[in-house]
């Protein structure tokens, strides 16, 4: 813990005072809040409890993330068969049951850290659940605080969402029960943003044009680096990094940063009507 402290201090220093982090936080197939195993949701508590300490320590008010179900860890069955479709909606339904009582009790937690949770809602092909929105929605029927919300993710949202009509209302919902914690705008394809097949309006409109949201937005660019490459599944080159990796004919990691932040900037002030 004294590390992040540092790590914030030094920030401090260096004129960043005034820039908050948040952080991303994911249960894991030791840590899982819904195991059917009560130890190891006790285990998993204490762990989601720690990010919260680290998050509160580096002055961050937001941890976001998958921290209800594992991420990438799809069930199978006691013979190594894979569960999908049906059975899969049936078996998550019960590990959601087993989460809620814990995501309730981090909640409380985090609300004297000053900490809010967003939970993630991330498509299918990375992790088995949830993957919709209104999949979250319906779990945060069984977690009364407040402080457990949601981060919608511009480019899960595209892939697994209901739809502009209903993403209207769900957004609506979620900011009248004040859960809608954090909104990220992120390539489907995993490449560069400004480039993307990614429907801007009908995202930020319901977002930002009805003051349902006031909060931080985050661009998000996964590069081709090793913590990544697997559970994303990148198939693109890597954004070369100046300084670090020789220049070469593909766009920089700096470049594809600076074009998605004037993308972002351009289209929320169209949004709005600046």
């Amino acid at each position: 813990m004294a590390n992040y402290k540092e790590l914030r201090n030094y920030l401090n220093c260096q004129g960043l005072a005034d820039v908050k982090i948040a952080t991303n936080v994911g249960a894991t197939r030791t840590f899982d809040p819904s195991s059917p195993d009560l130890p190891q949701r006790e285990e998993a508590l204490k762990y989601l409890k720690s990010r919260v300490d680290i998050t509160a320590a580096l002055g961050g008010e937001i941890m976001m993330g998958p921290i209800v179900i594992p991420y990438g860890v799809f069930p199978t069955t006691n013979s190594n068969e894979p569960i999908w479709s049906d059975r899969l909606q049936d078996l998550l339904a019960k590990r959601y049951q087993n989460a809620q009582p814990i995501l309730q009790r981090l909640g409380e937690y985090a609300k004297t850290k000053n900490v809010k949770l967003a939970i993630e809602p991330i498509t299918h092909w990375e992790t088995p659940g949830p993957n919709k929105l209104s999949q979250l929605i319906d779990f945060l029927k069984g977690v009364q605080s407040k402080q457990v919300g949601v981060v919608i993710d511009s480019a899960h949202e595209t892939l697994d969402g209901d739809g502009p009509d209903i993403f209207k209302k769900q957004v609506k919902q979620l900011a009248t029960q004040k859960r809608l914690h954090y909104i990220q705008v992120s390539p489907p394809d995993r490449g560069a943003l400004h480039t993307s097949w990614l429907p801007w309006q009908p995202f930020l409109e319901p977002i930002l044009k009805e003051n349902c949201y006031q909060g931080p937005i985050a661009v998000e660019i996964f590069n081709a680096i090793p913590a990544f490459l697997n559970s994303l599944r990148l198939t693109r080159r890597k954004f070369w990094i100046p300084e670090e990796d020789e220049p070469n004919k593909y766009p920089s990691a700096y470049d594809i940063a600076k074009e998605a932040i004037n993308k972002t900037q351009q289209k929320i002030q169209e949004v709005l009507g600046k």
